[in-house]
């Protein structure tokens, strides 16, 4: 049931965010000059046991490309469907992409963990290159990247 009821928090404060309490939180991504081509980028949200609650994101629009996202591309069984309206282009290297969403209040101190997937053509992917548990507290504190992302930062 609490899954249930996190996974409609987290589809509701996408899509309607009148109906549940939400806030505007800017995710900003910052790329290392790595020296390729640009990077797809899978931004997700997983419950504190590690199951998948929903994406906020794609950075790509080939849809052949998703499975380098592998730990996102496993957990929504590459259903594109599930993406629908929340892509954008692939992001390139020294490059940085700000989104702005509206996230629901329960998904903040309460164990969620939102996760960064890296992919760049020719390269070595990267799944969970990003792992942030979504405190109030670490708003506006830089995480670094494993391999693509130099630095990843929320703010509400």
């Amino acid at each position: 049931m609490k899954t249930l009821l996190a996974a409609l928090a987290l589809s509701t404060a996408l899509v309607a965010p009148g109906l549940a309490l939400a806030r505007p939180v800017t995710l900003t991504t910052t790329m290392n000059a790595y020296g390729g081509d640009g990077a797809y980028l899978a931004i997700y949200v997983t419950d504190a046991e590690g199951a998948y609650q929903g994406s906020l994101w794609v950075a790509g629009g080939k849809s052949k490309y998703y499975e380098h996202l592998s730990d996102w591309y496993r957990a929504t069984a590459g259903n594109t469907a599930e993406i629908s309206g929340i892509t954008g282009a692939s992001v390139g290297a020294g490059r940085e992409l700000t989104i702005t969403l509206d996230l629901a209040d329960a998904l903040f101190d309460a164990g969620y963990v939102l996760h960064i997937d890296a992919a760049v053509e020719d390269m070595r992917d990267s799944p969970s290159e990003v792992a942030v548990p979504l405190t109030t507290a670490g708003a506006g504190q830089g995480t670094p990247g494993r391999r693509y992302i130099a630095s990843f930062a929320y703010a509400m």
